[in-house]
């Protein structure tokens, strides 16, 4: 009697352990389909910053991926869209500038300055573009424009 009630006991625990997993999977799922369709609408472009390079050590935390879906502002302060603590970094640094879906880059005239492509920004807002490097602080990003295509 003991073994048989072993036996259910044991299969059973399996089971919940499945379930459980397959649980633990479908949230997974259901997260990502959620970041991809908050990230921009239907048939628009997703932009985002994709980090390339550091120089040096960083004593701070940095993502691989920042979405762009509006005006965002990037520098040390803890204010900005995103914050950095990189100490080469201006307290709002640069501002990325949504306009009609294309995404613009302003200096907000930083102390070690802002570059795109190797070339420092001046007191104008550059267009961005799909590929394009930018270079601030001690980090490196590239410039990522996706066109989505339509419904799933």
């Amino acid at each position: 009697m003991f073994e048989i009630i072993s036996s259910l006991l044991k299969y059973a625990f399996t089971v919940i352990i499945y379930i459980f997993i397959l649980s633990i999977i479908r949230l997974i799922l259901i997260d990502i389909r959620s970041m991809s369709e908050k990230s921009s609408p239907k048939g628009a472009a997703r932009c985002f910053l994709k980090l390339v390079s550091v120089q040096g050590v960083l004593d701070f935390k940095i993502e691989e991926v920042y979405l762009l879906t509006t005006d965002i502002s990037i520098g040390r302060s803890p204010n900005n869209g995103i914050s950095l603590d990189d100490t080469f970094l201006s307290g709002i640094h640069a501002c990325f500038i949504d306009k009609r879906g294309s995404f613009w880059l302003r200096d907000n005239e930083s102390t070690n300055g802002t570059f795109v492509n190797g070339k420092k920004l001046g007191k104008k807002p550059v267009k961005l573009k799909n590929g394009d490097k930018i270079h601030l602080g001690r980090i490196d990003f590239l410039f990522v424009s996706e066109k989505r295509m339509g419904d799933r």
